[in-house]
C-alpha cells in the first residue's frame, strides 16, 4: 500500500512540475514527428528554424558529405530528404491572415 501511495505522489509531482504524466514519456511520438526530429538533428537546426536557416544548414552539410569531398551519394540524398521534410513542415508563407 505504501508503494502505491509513493508512486501516486511521484506521478502527481511529475505532472505538476513537467506538465506530463510519467507514462507520457514512455510513448513514442508519431513517425512523422520522429522523422522531423531526426531531420533537425541531421541538419543541426532548432525546431523554430525558418526557411533560410534550414537551407543554409543544408548547404553546409552537403558541402561536407558531397561525393567530391569524400562523402557518398546516399548522404547527399539523406540531407536533401531532411531539407525537404523540414521545409514541408514549415507553416505556409504569404497567406493573408485577416
Amino acid at each position: 500500500m505504501r508503494l502505491i501511495v509513493i508512486a501516486a505522489v511521484i506521478a502527481i509531482g511529475c505532472r505538476m512540475l513537467f506538465g506530463k504524466w510519467p507514462w507520457d514519456y514512455l510513448r513514442a511520438g508519431s513517425s512523422r514527428q520522429q522523422a522531423v526530429a531526426r531531420a533537425q538533428r541531421l541538419l543541426g537546426v532548432a525546431g523554430s528554424a525558418d526557411r533560410g536557416e534550414i537551407i543554409a544548414a543544408h548547404k553546409r552539410l552537403v558541402a561536407v558529405v558531397h561525393p567530391d569531398r569524400g562523402g557518398t551519394a546516399g548522404q547527399v540524398h539523406e540531407a536533401n530528404a531532411a531539407r525537404d521534410l523540414l521545409l514541408d513542415h514549415l507553416p505556409p508563407q504569404g497567406l493573408d491572415q485577416s
